[in-house]
């Protein structure tokens, strides 16, 4: 914390100094501490997660067995991976044909419309033990799911509709209309122009409410304890109850007996953030047709 406090007083001061001598206007010197605190935080936390982690970290700990000596988080990536790619493929066409539904054929003003908004951002705001209560009941319970790989990607499906919903509407209203009616100029349907120049253009902004939405899925805890569980093991099925990164990274720092391996889990689980982020853009870049 003592760092931390320095680390701003030293942007401060080096603020304060570009003023008095490059006599730089007062926007100027905020704008860039902002920038330069942002960057800052996020250096920091990544280089503190990567070290700690590092000391931690053991080869035996990607075993796909688990004991309580290799503290394994083979099964978590495996699972994580499994839940995330569920989640996206359930998620996915449903968020983005509601928002194509909501763009280019219902009146903004139209009281469906507001509706299915003020419903995608309700949903945004439900806290996420909420949803792992509704999972538990709805999927576990009256559908006999269980505790399993089915309860949990189906409830953080929910939980991620309203991110993906909202980037793709916001990518399809930045087109300009002259795309849509030299489309329509040309002969084309409206079928035709969505699917084969509207999509594609929107492309990029779609790929980051995915991304979002993937990021969103790694990250969550409470709503994956009530409907995934927390078994250990390697699942067999999408029945198979098990537990994700971020939940084996969670119940090894409050049980408090292996803090180290919840560092080398969170290195880890942030390093498989970034491999996805960057896929993403590259796969967003072929699309465009963008070298």
């Amino acid at each position: 914390m003592i760092y931390l406090l320095g680390f701003i007083l030293a942007l401060v001061g080096l603020s304060i100094a570009l003023h008095i001598f490059g006599k730089i206007s007062y926007y100027k010197i905020f704008s860039r501490f902002s920038i330069i605190f942002t960057f800052g935080m996020l250096m920091l936390i990544v280089v503190f997660v990567i070290v700690k982690g590092l000391f931690s970290f053991k080869l035996s700990m990607l075993s796909l067995h688990y004991t309580t000596k290799n503290v394994s988080m083979g099964p978590a990536i495996v699972t994580t991976v499994i839940t995330v790619l569920m989640a996206i493929l359930i998620a996915s066409p449903i968020g983005i044909f509601t928002a194509i539904y909501l763009v280019e054929y219902t009146d903004v003003e139209s009281k469906l419309v507001q509706t299915i908004r003020l419903a995608t951002e309700t949903l945004s705001g439900i806290p996420s033990i909420i949803y792992g209560l509704f999972g538990m009941l709805f999927f576990g319970m009256v559908l006999k799911f269980g505790y399993s790989i089915y309860s949990g990607a189906f409830t953080v499906a929910i939980m991620i509709l309203p991110i993906i919903i909202r980037a793709t509407e916001e990518a399809l209203k930045s087109i300009h209309p002259s795309i849509r009616q030299g489309s329509y100029a040309l002969g084309a349907g409206k079928l035709r122009t969505i699917f084969v120049v509207v999509l594609p253009i929107a492309i990029p902004g779609i790929l980051s409410g995915i991304i979002l939405s993937v990021g969103r899925v790694i990250g969550e805890t409470a709503a994956l304890m009530f409907t995934l569980g927390t078994s250990t093991a390697m699942p067999r099925s999408l029945r198979s109850s098990s537990r994700t990164l971020a939940l084996h990274m969670y119940m090894l720092s409050s049980e408090g007996l292996y803090v180290g391996e919840a560092y080398a889990t969170g290195m880890v689980l942030l390093i498989l953030v970034l491999i996805i982020n960057s896929i993403s853009s590259k796969l967003a870049g072929k699309l465009m047709g963008v070298k």
